[in-house]
């Protein structure tokens, strides 16, 4: 009887403790690095995993570098071949935590925090802030945010032929809805 009773309690400790992570393996990332009057350079994956721990405010994400999409076949090919060097540097990786995390705050109204944490891009591993948008719907939680990347700070070379044609700061956006796991 004993046994059983500790059991069940393990049993739902385990399960508190494991409802406590929010994540998607579908999420959103687009990024942008346009210049007016020049073709459009954008890419999206919708593959990118997230895990959100509620208990925490521990964030992270990994994008498959190959899995982002272009309107153009070449352009991809060159994102991944001649600038991402993705069979070397295969993804992209977020690791960090979200400033003063309170689960209770997050309703159905945007709710705003600090982001901060180590984004990692083509090998180099770069420490950004950034705001986080989250909002609660239906038991899911959205995440969103705009992070301003710099190639240079990531050692991806632009050739000096398209350095005009390509923004010096390209603007990442994610969309992550994240349920419970």
């Amino acid at each position: 009887m004993k046994k059983g009773i500790i059991l069940g309690i393990c049993f739902l400790v385990g399960n508190m403790v494991f409802s406590q992570k929010m994540m998607t393996r579908t999420g959103e990332i687009k990024f942008e690095a346009s210049m007016p009057a020049f073709e459009e350079i954008a890419g999206k994956n919708n593959s990118v995993s997230c895990i959100l721990d509620e208990a925490t405010g521990d964030f992270v994400a990994l994008a498959l570098i190959k899995a982002f999409k272009f309107k153009s076949p070449l352009m991809e090919e060159h994102f991944n071949e001649n600038y991402m060097e993705s069979s070397k540097f295969p993804k992209a990786t977020f690791k960090g935590k979200i400033a003063n995390f309170d689960a209770k705050k997050i309703s159905s109204k945007k709710t705003e925090f600090d982001l901060e944490g180590d984004l990692t891009i083509h090998g180099i591993t770069q420490k950004i802030k950034t705001k986080l948008t989250l909002v609660l719907n239906a038991g899911k939680i959205t995440a969103t945010s705009l992070i301003l990347v710099k190639p240079q700070d990531y050692n991806i070379e632009i050739p000096s032929l398209v350095k005009g044609k390509i923004a010096e700061n390209a603007k990442v956006s994610i969309n992550f809805i994240l349920a419970a796991n």
